[in-house]
């Protein structure tokens, strides 16, 4: 088990609930006592994410040479920068910088954008797809532990991401050439693991011990089941 730099001891027990996306009416609930991350962590984690999703799309604009795609792209980049700032504003509505609230998130959340980034576009578009729904998925199975602060994140995380766009340009390009299919169905399963590190990280230092790993359990089902059913939209296996 990996223990994070930022993580901190705990505040008092709460309760983390699994959702679906977009599901804001009854939700099945796990009791995570301590394990459920400090608000900071929360916050921090989530916005610098975004940040992270902002500037790896931006860097895909330059060297994509068809038009259409640039604009999906910077429909796409600008969709993951508007929610960051909003985050960031969530933020300081709590009395916190927002630049000391991500510092303690922006190594470790870089060395991982760099182990999800393709050596192809198209490869970093579906790291992108994946490990960004599946964080959503996580940071909203989350939100219901934090009150009108969770509620608010969650308002923002589902609005429109505007990564169908993605996906299209992904599909596109399979349809013009099944090579990509065996290529992408690989490179997706093996973005699985350090998304999955991004989220137990969060959790708290200590090792799980057998009890802890069994309320755990469920909400990382969730999010593998998520996980597939984005790959089979695409067309890709999981």
């Amino acid at each position: 088990m990996v223990t994070w730099p930022w993580q901190r001891e705990r505040r008092p027990v709460r309760t983390l609930r699994v959702r679906s996306r977009g599901d804001f009416g009854d939700v099945r609930r796990v009791d995570f006592e301590e394990l459920a991350p400090d608000i900071d962590t929360y916050l921090g984690q989530a916005a610098y994410l975004q940040l992270g999703y902002f500037e790896t799309l931006s860097q895909l604009i330059a060297p994509t040479p068809e038009l259409s795609h640039k604009e999906s792209l910077s429909r796409a980049a600008g969709a993951a920068l508007l929610k960051h700032r909003e985050l960031v504003e969530v933020i300081r509505s709590r009395g916190d910088d927002p630049l000391d609230i991500m510092l303690p998130f922006r190594e470790p959340l870089d060395v991982f954008r760099r182990a999800t980034h393709g050596a192809r576009p198209l490869e970093t578009m579906l790291s992108v797809h994946i490990t960004a729904g599946m964080l959503d998925d996580f940071y909203l199975a989350l939100s219901a532990s934090y009150g009108a602060t969770g509620n608010r994140v969650a308002q923002i995380l589902t609005a429109d991401d505007d990564r169908q766009a993605l996906v299209k340009i992904i599909t596109d390009a399979i349809a013009a050439d099944e090579e990509w299919r065996d290529l992408l169905s690989l490179w997706g399963r093996r973005l699985v693991g350090d998304t999955l590190l991004i989220a137990r990280g969060a959790l708290r230092p200590q090792t799980l011990d057998a009890a802890e790993e069994k309320r755990v359990e469920p909400v990382f089902t969730d999010l593998l089941a998520g996980h597939s059913r984005r790959m089979a939209a695409i067309g890709l296996d999981a």
